[in-house]
């Protein structure tokens, strides 16, 4: 019996791995070696391929594929037509088609990705980052770190909840859930809250 929901549209090929209460929409397509987790939502016209792991409570809006190297812990959120690449120099002469070829991405559990923006693959973005929509991130991303531009510079923190967080003397508490952090040497890290 089916534990996940799967628009009729949607191709889930044999063997891959569906969490139960996921949901996967019209015209996407999860390869036969492709894991997701419980309680997932993939939007239209989505594509995971082989040996991508996507974690639970993940969303991935619209127009996303999720290409082999890219590893999407809990609670992620990739906003719609953003993109992930997955090989450093592609050549269409020269293709590049083992696993040895590609670059790993690993997206932490809570980061957020906004609408068109580009992960350069090979790079990290830490626990609950947010990456604003039409950035580019080219190089490995902090925890709590608020990402724009082309290319990616940090312009600020963000709270777990998502909220930008205004610092006090290396100290901030989050005006939405209260939740409290610290800097130290260019990095947050929360002292308190859920």
């Amino acid at each position: 019996m089916m534990t996940y929901f799967k628009h009729d549209t949607a191709i889930i090929d044999d063997g891959a791995e569906i969490g139960t209460g996921t949901k996967v929409w019209h015209f996407s397509h999860i390869s036969p070696k492709a894991v997701v987790g419980q309680t997932c939502s993939l939007g239209q016209n989505v594509f995971v391929a082989n040996h991508v792991t996507i974690g639970n409570g993940v969303k991935i809006q619209n127009n996303v594929s999720i290409f082999e190297g890219v590893v999407l812990e809990d609670y992620v959120f990739c906003g719609p037509s953003m993109v992930f690449t997955n090989v450093r120099t592609p050549r269409s002469a020269f293709p590049r088609n083992t696993s040895d070829d590609y670059a790993q991405t690993v997206v932490k559990r809570g980061a957020s990705i906004g609408a068109n923006a580009t992960i350069v693959c090979g790079v990290t973005i830490g626990e609950n980052a947010l990456i604003a929509a039409g950035a580019v991130v080219n190089r490995d991303v902090l925890p709590f770190a608020l990402m724009a531009g082309v290319p990616a510079k940090r312009i600020g923190w963000v709270c777990e909840c998502g909220v930008t967080l205004r610092l006090e003397q290396s100290h901030s508490t989050c005006s939405s859930c209260g939740r409290t952090y610290r800097l130290e040497h260019d990095t947050l890290h929360k002292t308190m809250g859920g």
